[in-house]
């Protein structure tokens, strides 16, 4: 259902608030550039900075401007079971595709713990979910076990996105619940994770360089190893810089510097360090973005 390039949206600033006409040309650059679908409000849009309110609008925004040309996949995950699942109901009712949910962070729940938060929302709201295993961020890893008994019992839980950095833990996941879509949450491991029947990639890349993320998944789905092993390592360079510091600065400063939108953050997210903003300039210039 969710397979291919799909991009965690930047979401952008301007003067404090949602930035809604620089988003919709976000959002038509990624039709246009192939991509099969968006993810509004994940860590890349900073949903940890947008009010309630702003969640749900952005969510609702990016339905309206995707309607019948790409899926949305809406980030609705909380450390807080009930938030998640109001998240997940507007998700629902405004017409979202599905809901990406993050396991709940700073909490650090036990495995029953994760299973009763995710059974609870995949209970309550009828959506196809897709869970988000970032332990990096959250602090807990959903381990392969827990996964597959929430495939087994809860029917709307289809997917997960796997940002462990971990392939025996992906492969794991896969070896348990092999009709599982398996989908990378690391743009360094999008093709290694294809090679062990991944689906396709949530990338964070994508908001600058669609056309070289959907190249990559297609040329591994045509079959030519050579050609996506090329890309692979074309695009490496780039997909480090783009976490030389915590992401989602380094794609939103990217992004500003390509005309995209505003560099603009929400604190604790603080502008670039200045020497990491002069590599990432020439990174981009150097892979012919910036002249």
């Amino acid at each position: 259902m969710f397979s291919g390039v799909y991009t965690a949206l930047i979401t952008p600033f301007k003067d404090g608030k949602v930035d809604f006409d620089a988003f919709e040309k976000l959002i038509e650059n990624q039709h246009k550039k192939g991509v099969d679908g968006i993810v509004p409000c994940g860590t890349t849009g900073e949903s940890p900075t947008l009010s309630c309110e702003e969640h749900e609008e952005v969510i609702e925004f990016c339905v309206e401007k995707a309607k019948g040309k790409m899926k949305v996949l809406a980030g609705t995950g909380s450390n807080s079971t009930d938030e998640a699942i109001h998240f997940t109901q507007t998700a629902k009712r405004v017409g979202c595709d599905g809901a990406l949910v993050v396991s709940p962070y700073y909490n650090k729940p036990t495995q029953k713990g994760l299973y009763l938060h995710f059974k609870t929302i995949a209970d309550t709201v009828d959506i196809p979910i897709v869970l988000y295993n970032i332990a990096g961020r959250t602090s807990v890893n959903i381990e392969p076990a827990t996964i597959a008994k929430l495939f087994k019992d809860c029917k709307n839980i289809i997917g997960v996105k796997e940002a462990s950095g971990s392939l025996d833990q992906m492969s794991a996941i896969k070896s348990l619940v092999p009709d599982i879509e398996l989908l990378s949450g690391d743009d360094a491991l999008t093709l290694p994770l294809l090679s062990i029947c991944g689906i396709g990639v949530i990338s964070v890349l994508s908001n600058i360089i669609p056309t070289e993320i959907v190249s990559l998944v297609k040329t591994f789905e045509k079959g030519d190893l050579k050609e996506a092993v090329k890309i692979h390592y074309k695009l490496l360079s780039l997909i480090k810089l783009m976490f030389i510091e915590t992401n989602p600065i380094p794609v939103k400063t990217a992004a500003s510097l390509l005309g995209m939108c505003r560099a603009d953050l929400r604190l604790p997210m603080c502008e670039m360090e200045e020497p990491n903003r002069l590599k990432l300039e020439k990174a981009l210039r150097d892979f012919g973005l910036l002249k």
